[in-house]
């Protein structure tokens, strides 16, 4: 193809253009592929599921609760996993007791 008899503003109207039909042809061809391999698959007897093998569910994480709460501002609190946060630190320096902590 040659650009060189296209005026500019045209050819940065298309390079504006270009994009967005890339992308709808790729969801288009996408949707088509997917058609025919279910065809595909049931022809044969199967679900696309089946050849595919089920995605494994996905452990939902469940938060640690709270183990230390500091003694006056009750907002700071810890699990007691990871590293100490700095209030703690700082309660333990001055002669605190971990248990004291303790929810």
């Amino acid at each position: 193809m040659d650009l060189s008899n296209i005026a500019l503003a045209e050819l940065k109207s298309l390079l504006t253009q270009i994009p967005k039909e890339i992308e709808r042809r790729e969801k288009d061809e996408k949707i088509k592929a997917r058609k025919e391999i279910e065809a595909f698959a049931a022809e044969r007897g199967f679900a696309l599921s089946d050849l595919l093998g089920e995605a494994p569910a996905k452990k939902e994480r469940v938060p640690v609760a709270v183990k230390y709460k500091h003694p006056i501002d009750t907002a700071l609190a810890w699990t007691g996993r990871g590293r100490q946060p700095k209030w703690v630190v700082s309660f333990l320096a001055n002669g605190g007791a971990l248990d004291q902590l303790l929810v």
